[in-house]
């Protein structure tokens, strides 16, 4: 027997939940990988369905632990015309593809492009060719998976759900909102901004669900006792190079630092902006002391905290509106014990208390990004001060367990209805 004959055979006996990913496995997505770990770990039986095959060089370890099977749908069309005809064949004849076509055509007529298109050809080949034991559908980000999983689970009959994260709430029209909060069984966001937000767009509120995305102890346990002695102290930030990440406020701000201060700054992260970010620091004249590691896997990504001193992340909204919610990066380093300098943006001073947890500026202030920095680099007591508060508050209020109990409830409630039914 295969491994998808066994998966079927454990699957026969509890209906599965079939998870629409916008891309799988992704090095820049650890906390979607690390709730489907730790939903597969609570029993539940996941199918993954990605719309875009993986460009990642690598994969984070945790991937290695997901057992559910992955599915890819058509990127593209016109690069699989044979499977999705045949995917419209079969789906056209299901009892609620009338239904998935009317809202397709309402999103279109206030929508006209390509990729809305797109969504419905890869809904008729998801809705066609979803295994009968598939109780529910969730879609991880609000725009592309949600569209897709809405109109699958129209066509089938089935409830679904939605996890909504950063650029996919800020970027999606408030029409579109609304359309998804009133289809869906329920959403989970991840800071309280982000919440309020999507209830005041939602008929009924209580559909929003606030469930951070927490700390895995497991994959980051507590620091050795002592930090690194020496200097240059390192100031460390994690992340793709997008605008709305701040990358070049940082670089600005780092310029600006007084000429006796030692220090180095090292990226970890791909992303667009990275040949525009390394000519800015030539410009800067800062170049020499800036290291660009790349994309990394998440134990050498550990090893970077563990070798830094001070953490950044100078968020901000970007021009399309699109922001972080609450970054991950900023729970991990904290765990590590590091002093983060960050943003006042969107769920940011949830995690980080201004001059007790951590250093918050407001964004694209860069002369208080520059003194926030100085101070933390200039005083190895602060750095204790707060990099020991943050760690503290990271491990007590956001361990990822608190979120995943409340997913498992909202799954198991809708999987028992379903079966109900």
């Amino acid at each position: 027997m295969n491994d998808a004959s066994r998966g079927n055979v454990r699957a026969a006996r509890t209906p599965r939940i079939g998870v629409v990913l916008k891309g799988y496995p992704r090095l820049s997505e650890t906390f979607v990988a690390q709730e489907l770990a730790a939903l597969e770990r609570r029993g539940l039986v996941l199918a993954l369905y990605s719309l875009r095959r993986p460009t990642d060089a690598s994969a984070h370890p945790v991937h290695d632990e997901i057992a559910a099977p992955v599915d890819y749908l058509p990127e593209y069309l016109h690069e699989a015309p044979g499977r999705v005809l045949r995917a419209w064949a079969s789906a056209r004849r299901l009892p609620g593809y009338g239904t998935a076509l009317a809202a397709f055509r309402a999103d279109f007529a206030r929508d006209r492009t390509r990729n809305r298109v797109r969504r419905f050809g890869q809904a008729l080949v998801l809705a066609a060719e979803l295994p009968a034991d598939i109780g529910h559908l969730h879609a991880h980000f609000l725009h592309t998976p949600a569209s897709v999983a809405r109109y699958a689970a129209l066509m089938r009959g089935l409830p679904w759900s939605v996890s909504a994260h950063a650029k996919d709430i800020w970027t999606t029209p408030d029409w579109e909102k609304r359309e998804k909060l009133a289809s869906c069984a329920w959403a989970a966001t991840c800071t309280r901004a982000n919440a309020e937000h999507l209830r005041s767009l939602a008929a009924d509120p209580a559909r929003v669900e606030l469930v951070y995305h927490g700390l895995d102890a497991r994959r980051f346990p507590s620091p050795p006792p002592a930090r690194r002695a020496g200097a240059p102290v390192v100031v460390l930030s994690v992340g793709r190079a997008v605008e709305k990440k701040g990358f070049d406020d940082l670089l600005a701000a780092l310029a600006r630092l007084p000429a006796a201060l030692d220090w180095r700054f090292e990226h970890v992260g791909g992303g667009p902006l990275l040949p525009a970010l390394r000519a800015q620091a030539a410009a800067l004249r800062i170049a020499q002391r800036v290291v660009w590691h790349g994309p990394l896997a998440q134990p050498l990504v550990l090893a970077r905290y563990r070798a830094a001193d001070v953490f950044a992340l100078p968020s901000r909204i970007a021009a399309d509106g699109d922001r972080d919610g609450l970054p991950n990066v900023l729970m991990e380093a904290q765990s590590q014990r590091l002093p983060c300098v960050a943003t006042a943006v969107s769920g940011i001073p949830e995690l980080i208390e201004d001059g007790r947890t951590g250093l918050l500026v407001q964004p694209r202030d860069v002369d208080a990004l520059a003194g926030a920095l100085a101070a933390l680099i200039a005083d190895p007591a602060l750095r204790q001060r707060l990099g020991d508060a943050g760690c503290e508050r990271t491990r007590t209020a956001f361990d990822v367990e608190r979120g995943i109990d409340r997913l498992v409830e909202r799954f198991h409630a809708g999987l028992l209805a379903g079966v109900a039914r």
